[in-house]
């Protein structure tokens, strides 16, 4: 059967990435794709089918922010970390926007991404105890809305329209997209957060993630992609939050992480080489797990740094509270490292 022109791959053209194992069972198995691309956006590893297109979701924030900051939007430090970034809701995140927000001459209401609680426990029972309920700045994409108004005031470009596809900033993103994945979108939809979210494939991803972080030791590169790659790595903690996987990755071995919803991952290293991957049931568990065992199959990144990250953000499969199992490499995977 033919694949729908608008839909990502089949079960049938995925590989298993991981499984999880309890008790000595296999009780799932994350099937899905995942790319390796080297510095010079060749393919060193492929898995499953990395040309099919895949809403990439919250990967392309650091895309989005770069229109933004390609449109006028003078973000500094955390400021552009927090536009590319799936941030947990705490306080200090919520100040970076609000101060987003204070620069850009707008108010919290003007945001249309939906109020939020924080993920963050300390955050949300500051809103509960100071009866301020749920968050705009909460949300974990408030930050990218926060540079998409601010880009709106830059230009004087309505404020009220700015997630329409056809309004000038989101066609400014969509050619930004296009330009750094070197392919034409697939398909465009709505995110979660009520912004557009284009379909690219994972070989598109990954090259454009290969362009970014290489972006600061390349003198031919644009300088606010440059300063994306060196703002996500400086500021680890506004991309996600502390002790968050992506924060972790970052900080302990100085590569950019982006995961998306619906088991999208993108991660690449100061020399270029990227990996992209989509897990096809949509959970992000094993994501970083796959993601930087491909890269150190690649010999991208150090098996021993990998490791030692790898204990801080996997999480144990408990029973009765004492751990019982793993979430372990898929055959497809493990198979690279013999």
């Amino acid at each position: 059967m033919p694949l729908n022109p608008h839909a990502t791959f089949s079960v049938e053209s995925a590989v298993e990435l991981a499984v999880v194992e309890r008790s000595g069972f296999i009780e799932s198995r994350h099937i899905g794709a995942a790319v390796v691309l080297s510095a010079d956006g060749q393919v060193v590893t492929e898995l499953g089918d990395i040309t099919a297109p895949v809403f990439a979701r919250s990967t392309l924030k650091p895309l989005q922010a770069l229109a933004a900051m390609q449109a006028g939007v003078p973000l500094r430090g955390a400021q552009v970390a927090i536009a590319c970034g799936s941030h947990v809701g705490s306080l200090d995140h919520m100040d970076v926007v609000e101060g987003m927000l204070k620069a850009a001459s707008v108010t919290e209401d003007q945001l249309q991404c939906p109020a939020d609680w924080p993920a963050d426990e300390t955050a949300r029972t500051w809103l509960v105890q100071t009866e301020r309920g749920k968050s705009r700045l909460a949300f974990n994409c408030s930050g990218k809305h926060a540079a998409f108004l601010w880009a709106c005031t830059e230009n004087g470009w309505d404020t009220h329209s700015y997630l329409e596809p056809n309004h000038p900033l989101q066609q400014r993103v969509r050619s930004v997209i296009e330009e750094y994945c070197g392919e034409r979108i697939a398909h465009l939809g709505i995110d979660g957060c009520g912004a557009p979210v284009a379909a690219v494939s994972l070989t598109g991803l990954a090259r454009a993630y290969s362009q970014l972080a290489k972006a600061p030791g390349d003198h031919h590169s644009n300088a606010r992609a440059a300063t994306i790659a060196t703002s996500m790595l400086d500021y680890p903690w506004a991309v996600q939050g502390r002790g968050e996987a992506n924060t972790i990755v970052m900080n302990d071995l100085g590569i950019i992480a982006k995961i998306g919803a619906e088991g999208v991952l993108a991660m690449a290293t100061p020399q270029g080489v990227a990996v992209a991957i989509k897990v096809l049931d949509g959970n992000i568990r094993a994501t970083t797990l796959v993601g930087l065992t491909l890269l150190a199959a690649a010999g991208a990144v150090d098996i021993p740094e990998v490791s030692s990250v790898l204990e801080k953000v996997i999480d144990p499969v408990l029973g009765g509270g004492r751990p019982v199992g793993k979430i372990r490499l898929g055959h497809a995977v493990s198979a690279l490292l013999d």
